[in-house]
C-alpha cells in the first residue's frame, strides 16, 4: 500500500507542477521524507498524509482507496461492515467489495421493528429491485398494495412503481436486495 500512496502523491504533485521543496513548505514535512515516501521507502502517519492531501487539494480518502482492479471479487461475511443506517431503522450492508463500475447493487438490509403500524411513505425512482426475505416477516408496499413476505419469499419489480418496506413485527427482518441502477457505480 505504501508504494501506491507514494505513487499517487508523486503523480498528483507532478500534475500540479509542484516541486518537492514546494510540497515540503506547504506540509511542514522534510524534502527527504517526501522523497522517500514517493519512492515507497517509508510509511506515513495519517495526520501527515492529511497535510499532504490538503496541500494537493484532494480528500484523504483518495490515498486510501484501492484500485478496483486490485479488489477481490469475494467478500467474506466477517469482512462485511455497516455501510449506512437510515432513520435508525434500516441497517445497510453492501455485499460487494467493489460497487464502482458495476450495474447491480447487492445489499443485506436489517430492518428493526417499528412501534406501531404507522403510515409508510412510498417512493419511486429509476431502475428495478429484487427483494428476498432471509429472516422475519417483511411488509412490502407496491403500487398501493400491501404484501406480507416470509422467509424464502421474494419480489421483483420496477422501481418506478411506488413502493416501500416496513417491519410491523417485534423481531428483526433481514432481506437481500439487488438494485439497479447502482448509485455507487461511478
Amino acid at each position: 500500500m505504501k508504494d501506491d500512496v507514494g505513487k499517487k502523491i508523486k503523480d498528483l504533485r507532478n500534475s500540479r507542477n509542484l516541486t518537492l521543496k514546494e510540497l515540503s513548505f506547504e506540509t511542514d514535512l522534510s524534502i527527504g521524507f517526501l522523497s522517500q515516501l514517493e519512492r515507497g521507502l517509508t510509511t506515513v502517519a495519517i495526520d501527515s498524509l492529511d497535510k499532504i492531501a490538503k496541500a494537493l487539494q484532494v480528500n484523504l480518502s483518495y490515498f486510501l482507496e484501492e484500485k478496483a482492479s486490485n479488489r477481490m471479487p469475494v467478500l467474506k461475511e466477517y469482512e462485511n461492515e455497516v455501510f449506512q443506517i437510515v432513520n435508525n431503522q434500516f441497517i445497510h450492508y453492501h455485499l460487494t467489495n467493489d460497487g464502482k463500475g458495476k450495474n447491480l447493487l447487492p445489499r443485506l438490509i436489517k430492518i428493526l421493528p417499528t412501534k406501531s403500524e404507522e403510515e409508510v411513505t412510498v417512493y419511486q425512482h429509476e431502475g428495478e429491485e429484487f427483494v428476498y426475505v432471509l429472516e422475519g416477516i417483511l411488509t412490502l408496499f407496491i403500487d398501493n398494495q400491501r404484501y406480507e413476505l416470509y422467509p424464502g419469499d421474494s419480489a421483483h419489480y420496477e422501481s418506478t412503481v411506488v413502493h416501500n418496506w416496513a417491519n410491523y413485527t417485534n423481531k428483526m427482518v433481514k432481506i437481500l436486495t439487488v438494485h439497479t441502477p447502482n448509485v455507487f457505480k461511478d
